[in-house]
């Protein structure tokens, strides 16, 4: 920053579950804001690690490690130009299991391109992105 101070960076790892041209996105307890699911990584945990732990905390699925794969990585302002800065590697993985709401998460959702404006700064990167690719509708 200008004035010499230094943003905190937030670092997570987001699951890229795409169907039908729709991403999912839940909305956790007590929030407002749909997110990518995933979450921050613990102590020394690889990112597919913190991957399969959120998404099987968040979702009841196990992720499938050997068939996950980098999508791309993300960073952006998460507010005002003081605010925390989020990071987000994305990867598409397999899963076992049947997808459902933890008691973590509020709603689970499928978005379009068009409910971008639901989700935070650093996930409207990855939606631009998927539906410049083709994939998000």
């Amino acid at each position: 920053m200008a004035d010499g101070r230094v943003r905190q960076l937030i670092d997570t790892v987001a699951w890229v579950r795409i169907e039908d041209g729709r991403i999912l996105c839940a909305r956790p307890r007590g929030k407002d804001v749909f997110y990518i699911p995933g979450g921050k990584r613990e102590g020394t945990e690889s990112d597919i690690q913190t991957l399969v732990r959120e998404i099987e905390e968040e979702l009841t699925v196990a992720l499938l490690p050997e068939t996950a794969a980098h999508v791309g990585t993300y960073e952006a302002a998460d507010g005002p130009a003081d605010a925390a800065v989020v990071r987000m590697s994305c990867y598409t993985a397999d899963y076992r299991g049947t997808l459902a709401a933890s008691s973590e998460i509020e709603e689970v959702a499928w978005f379009r391109y068009a409910d971008r404006v639901l989700v935070p700064p650093v996930d409207q990167l990855l939606f631009d992105d998927l539906v410049n690719a083709g994939l998000l509708g």
